[in-house]
C-alpha cells in the first residue's frame, strides 16, 4: 500500500492524529489538515522520522470556504493525487441548546456536515477510475441516538450518516469505497477524560482509547465495510436500540433529562449562593 496517498482532517489531535499513526503504519502516505498553530509541523516531522513515509502538511481553518478548493489546488500543484480521504475534523459539545451561543452553532454544523461534503466532492474529481479509492467518514452514535445536551452535535452525525449511506449507494458499482465510522465515546482530550470517568455502568465502559478506535477504524475501512462501529459493547447498544419500542426509548431519554436538569438547577442555586455570600460585607 506504499503508493496510496491520504488526506486526513482533524490530523493534528485526538482521533485524526491516531488515524494519521495508523495510516503510517500501513506505509500510507499523508496530507495532514488542521488549524494553524496546533502542532501539525511537529507531527509531521515525527512521522516522517518514524514512519519513513512522506508527509505534506496544510495548515488552515476549514471554516473558511474558500480554503476548500485551495487545498486540493495546493496538491495538484505538488504533483500529489490522493487516495483516500478521511473526513474527522468535527466540533462536539455537552451542554444544553441555550448554553452555546449562534457563532459556536454556525462553527459546529459548518465543520460537522458542510466540510465533508464538500471536501468529498472536490476529492472525487480528481479520483482515477484504475485504482481502489477509499472515503471514511467520521460519525458517531450520536446520530443514532436521541442524546440530551447533544442535540446539534447528534443531528449533525446523523446527517454525516445519513450522505454517507447514500454516497455509498451511488458509488458501489465504481473503484471507491465509502465507509462510516460510528464511535461512542472516545478519550481524546483532558476534559473528556474527566468526564468519561465520572460516569458509571454501560456508560463508562462503552468508552474507548483514540488508539484503539483508529486500528478498527483503518482495518474496517480497507476490508470496504458499510458502517464501523469499534467495540463490542457499542455494537450490543446499536443491535438493542434497534429492537427496543420507541415509546420505551422515549421515558429512558426522559428520564435521564430530568436528571440533567435537576442537576443542573442544583449547580446554579449553589453558584448563585456563593455568590450571594461573597458579595454580602
Amino acid at each position: 500500500m506504499h503508493h496510496l496517498t491520504a488526506i486526513v482532517t482533524g490530523a493534528s489531535e485526538g482521533l485524526g492524529k491516531c488515524i494519521a499513526f495508523e495510516l503510517a503504519n500501513y506505509g500510507v502516505n499523508l496530507v495532514l489538515v488542521s488549524l494553524p498553530e496546533s502542532g501539525l509541523p511537529q507531527l509531521c516531522d515525527f512521522i516522517k522520522k518514524n514512519y519513513h513515509v512522506n508527509v505534506h502538511k496544510i495548515e488552515t481553518d476549514l471554516c473558511r470556504f474558500e480554503n476548500y478548493e485551495s487545498i486540493f489546488n495546493e496538491l495538484k500543484e505538488a504533483g500529489i493525487r490522493v487516495d483516500i480521504l478521511i473526513n474527522n475534523a468535527g466540533v462536539g459539545n455537552f451542554a444544553l441548546f441555550l448554553d452555546k451561543s449562534l457563532a459556536f452553532y454556525k462553527s459546529q454544523i459548518q465543520l460537522n456536515a458542510m466540510v465533508p461534503v464538500l471536501l468529498t466532492r472536490l476529492f472525487l474529481e480528481q479520483v482515477k477510475d484504475n485504482s481502489p479509492c477509499y472515503i471514511l467518514n467520521v460519525g458517531s452514535l450520536g446520530g443514532r441516538f436521541i442524546m440530551p445536551q447533544k442535540q446539534v452535535y447528534g443531528a449533525t452525525k446523523s446527517f454525516v450518516r445519513y450522505f454517507t449511506n447514500c454516497l455509498r449507494l451511488e458509488l458501489c458499482d465504481t473503484n471507491v469505497s465509502v465507509s462510516l465510522l460510528s464511535p461512542g465515546g472516545i478519550n481524546t482530550k483532558p476534559e473528556l477524560l474527566v468526564l468519561h470517568n465520572s460516569l458509571k455502568g454501560l456508560s463508562r465502559a462503552s468508552i474507548l482509547e483514540p488508539e484503539a478506535v483508529a486500528r478498527i477504524a483503518i482495518k474496517g475501512m480497507f476490508a470496504g465495510k458499510k458502517e464501523i462501529v469499534p467495540g463490542r459493547l457499542n455494537q450490543l447498544l446499536v443491535l438493542l436500540d434497534s429492537l427496543l419500542p420507541a415509546e420505551i426509548k422515549d421515558i429512558i431519554m426522559k428520564r435521564r433529562m430530568k436528571k440533567i436538569v435537576s442537576k443542573n438547577t442544583h449547580i446554579q442555586s449553589a453558584h448563585a449562593e456563593s455568590l450571594l455570600k461573597e458579595s454580602m460585607p
